[in-house]
C-alpha cells in the first residue's frame, strides 16, 4: 500500500489529484459577526479561509473558490462557492442549501510558482501569487471538518414569509493526512459589488497558505436544527447564490 503522506504523482493531463490552495487570513471580528445570522455564533478567532480548487465534477473540471468564516460551532460558515460549472449550481442550492454562484477561476502551478485569480461579473475579487516550499504535514490521524450551510425557501410572491423556514445543514468531512506543502505568497482582495470580500471581510493579517492533497475518507450532509425565522429574515436576500447580503439576487443598491 502506498504511503498517503507522499506527494501524489499523476498521469499528464489528469486532474483528480490537483491540490487545494488554502489561504487563511485574520479579519475584523465585528465585520465577520455581521455576516452570521442569529444562532450561528462567531468564534474567538476571526479568521477567513479561502479554498481555491480544481476537482472533477460530472467527469469534467470544476474550478472554484470556497469562502468560509470560523464560527463557534466547531466548524466553518460558508459564505459562498464560486464555481465555473453551471449545472451543479441550482440543484445543490435547492437540495442542500449549498451557497453556489457562477465564478471564473484561474488556478495553476508552474514549478514552484502558484497563481490564482477569481472573477465574477467581470470583477476580479481575489488574487494570489506565491511559491511552494517545504512539506508541512498534518497530524497522522488526519482531520475532521464541519461546514455549515442554510436551507431556506422564501414565500412565493416575495411576501415576508417562508415556504420552508431556515434550517442549518451540516457537512461533516473526514480526511486522512494526505500531503500538504507550505506556500509563501501574497493574497490580494479587490473591491467588487458582486463579491464584497474586500469590504465585508477585510484582511488585517495573512496567516498561512498551503497546497493540500486531501485523502478523502467520508462526507455526510445532514439537515440539522431550525434557525429563528424572524432573526434570519434580514439575511434572506443575498447576491447570486452566495450568503453575501444583497438585493433581489444582486449587489446592494448604492
Amino acid at each position: 500500500m502506498s504511503d498517503p503522506t507522499l506527494e501524489p504523482t499523476t498521469s499528464p493531463g489528469e486532474i483528480s489529484q490537483w491540490p487545494m490552495l488554502k489561504i487563511v487570513y485574520r479579519t475584523d471580528p465585528d465585520k465577520l459577526a455581521e455576516l452570521l445570522p442569529p444562532g450561528i455564533e462567531p468564534d474567538e478567532n476571526p479568521n477567513v479561509t479561502l479554498t481555491i480548487y480544481n476537482l472533477p465534477v460530472n467527469d469534467e473540471p470544476e474550478y472554484g473558490i470556497l469562502m468560509t468564516i470560523y464560527n463557534g460551532i466547531a466548524g466553518e460558515w460558508a459564505i459562498g462557492y464560486g464555481i465555473d460549472q453551471e449545472a451543479p449550481i441550482f440543484i445543490c442550492q435547492s437540495a442542500n442549501g449549498q451557497p453556489k454562484f457562477p465564478c471564473d477561476t484561474e488556478y495553476f502551478r508552474t514549478g514552484n510558482k502558484v497563481r490564482a485569480r477569481c472573477s465574477h461579473q467581470r470583477y476580479t475579487f481575489v488574487e494570489f501569487e506565491g511559491t511552494a516550499g517545504e512539506e508541512d504535514p498534518l497530524p497522522a490521524e488526519g482531520i475532521e471538518r464541519n461546514e455549515w450551510w442554510v436551507k431556506v425557501s422564501r414565500q412565493v410572491g416575495f411576501g415576508k414569509g417562508y415556504d420552508f423556514p431556515p434550517h442549518v445543514v451540516r457537512v461533516n468531512g473526514k480526511y486522512g493526512p494526505g500531503h500538504r506543502v507550505a506556500v509563501s505568497g501574497v493574497l490580494t482582495l479587490r473591491e467588487s459589488p458582486w463579491d464584497p470580500i474586500a469590504t465585508r471581510l477585510p484582511m488585517l493579517e495573512q496567516l498561512s497558505a498551503h497546497l493540500w492533497w486531501p485523502q478523502y475518507l467520508s462526507r455526510e450532509i445532514t439537515l440539522e436544527g431550525p434557525l429563528d425565522p424572524e432573526g434570519f429574515w434580514p439575511h434572506i436576500d443575498t447576491i447570486s447564490g452566495s450568503r453575501w447580503p444583497g438585493h433581489m439576487g444582486g449587489p446592494m443598491p448604492e
